[in-house]
């Protein structure tokens, strides 16, 4: 039984494996857990084996690595024009299997345990930031049906609420200064487990030498740093610096025929956490930085005075991802200009 490749259609307690044969047709079609499975894939010859790229999916490649197999995992939306007539978790895997043995697919690298917790970190970070958004927005209501209203940033608030829970005059009830109360106090446990995170954030982008090089392209700190590592590692699942850009939805959408070029919005595609906090480092290069000291000064000065300023934000955010892969891939520190030529 010569086997070319295996698809496997994960669950949470089952796994689908459909493995085909040399002329596309089904070998075998087996339904496990996932003990027995990796038990199964132990004794089997080594094989090519096409997962989607979904929850659990990195452990269980690299369970299926250090078995000597050849794993790849493939984008879902990928898979979809494989799967043939109806849906069902076998011809899932069979349209895996077929889909993972093309030679121009495109695959997601699989991520270490560093990654997937730096990932996590990144992930639990941002959802107390949505939190604590959502409780500073409860507060200002409440406040404002109260007659009570301060100036919209979140610091003018966080100094006068002490003054408005000890004050007796404020147009305020007893069970609303409660509920304010109470609410005043997860606002700061949030902000004090957000510190925390920034910290262990800062400490790993400090020790890390693939985050310390980051770190010295204007307009990537700590956070950045460790998102682009934490999704892609060292870059190598990309060729060029484009298509890191493109993965991340920073290039314009194409609709083209006929010989004729039509380019649209950016893309938006990829990872939208990694995209927002990109555009936030290249908003402050755009903003902050002194374009004399910068290799793209001149660059960026030029197309802002033809251009709005978010499409320039936008523009410098492709420029920080490409270089940040040049960086990543290479190995090498970032320059800030050119190394002269020798005479």
């Amino acid at each position: 039984m010569q086997i070319r490749s295996i698809g496997i259609d994960l669950g949470k307690t089952t796994f689908h494996l459909v493995a085909l044969s040399d002329d596309g047709k089904v070998l075998l079609k087996k339904k496990f857990t996932q003990k027995q499975l990796i038990t199964f894939t132990a004794n089997l010859q080594t094989s090519l084996i096409g997962m989607e790229a979904c929850s659990g999916a990195h452990f269980l490649s690299r369970a299926l690595r250090a078995q000597g197999h050849d794993v790849k995992l493939i984008p879902a939306q990928f898979v979809k024009p494989f799967v043939k007539s109806n849906k069902n978790d076998f011809l899932d895997a069979e349209a895996i299997a077929e889909a993972v043995d093309r030679k121009n697919m495109r695959f997601v690298p699989i991520k270490t345990d560093d990654q997937l917790d730096l990932q996590a970190l990144h992930r639990v970070r941002d959802r107390l930031i949505a939190r604590k958004t959502a409780v500073i927005n409860q507060i200002r209501a409440f406040l404002l049906e109260r007659g009570v209203v301060f100036a919209k940033s979140p610091i003018r608030l966080r100094e006068r609420m002490p003054d408005v829970l000890e004050n007796a005059d404020e147009n305020i009830t007893p069970r609303m200064r409660n509920l304010l109360s109470s609410l005043w106090e997860e606002w700061k446990e949030l902000e004090q487990q957000l510190d925390l995170l920034n910290l262990e954030v800062e400490q790993i982008a400090s020790s890390d030498e693939a985050c310390r090089r980051l770190r010295e392209i204007p307009g990537i700190g700590p956070l950045i740093a460790t998102a682009i590592v934490a999704a892609i590692g060292n870059g190598a699942a990309f060729h060029k610096g484009r298509e890191f850009a493109a993965w991340m939805g920073r290039v314009p959408r194409q609709h083209s025929t006929g010989g004729k070029a039509m380019l649209l919005g950016i893309s938006k595609r990829g990872n939208q956490y990694l995209r927002k906090i990109l555009i936030h480092g290249a908003r402050s290069v755009v903003l902050n930085s002194k374009r004399d000291r910068v290799q793209m000064g001149q660059w960026m000065s030029a197309l802002e005075a033809r251009a709005p300023r978010n499409v320039l934000v936008v523009a410098v955010a492709n420029k920080l991802a490409r270089i940040a892969w040049a960086v990543l891939s290479s190995g090498n520190e970032y320059r800030a200009f050119p190394a002269p030529m020798a005479s």
